[in-house]
């Protein structure tokens, strides 16, 4: 996908739009994921050169490992990225962007760590830990 996409926060105080191809929608069921949407991160990544962020005074951040920065709206509490230190991707909440996003699933990483109150049954490969 190859066109440019825009998504929002819930209040729409930050942008994101990616200038370049988005990848595939990865499930993230580690324990700092569920605990920050309540269930798992549905994320799409991007080259972080192909990204402009818009409302950057309305992003707060958070450090939930020593390796990586996880991004939310200060004004609505919408999670929006999760960034690797000096990567060249950044991870992007699927969910942000409006319908049709043309994206389409791929994936499941952290299952060791899942939610014991669901299932993954959607047929997708799943990793116990990252998808390497």
């Amino acid at each position: 996908m190859n066109e440019e996409k825009t998504g929002r926060c819930l209040c729409g105080a930050v942008t994101i739009t990616v200038r370049g191809k988005l990848g595939p929608v990865s499930f993230c069921h580690c324990s700092q994921c569920r605990r920050q949407t309540g269930l798992y991160y549905a994320t799409t990544d991007a080259a972080v050169d192909d990204v402009v962020i818009d409302g950057r005074e309305s992003i707060g951040t958070f450090r939930a490992s020593p390796e990586a920065e996880r991004a939310f709206c200060r004004d609505c509490g919408s999670p929006l990225y999760w960034k690797q230190d000096d990567g060249e991707r950044i991870s992007i909440m699927a969910g942000l962007f409006p319908n049709p996003t043309g994206l389409r699933a791929a994936y499941h990483i952290f299952c060791a760590d899942k939610g014991d109150f669901y299932a993954i049954n959607d047929g997708l490969p799943q990793y116990a830990a990252s998808s390497g």
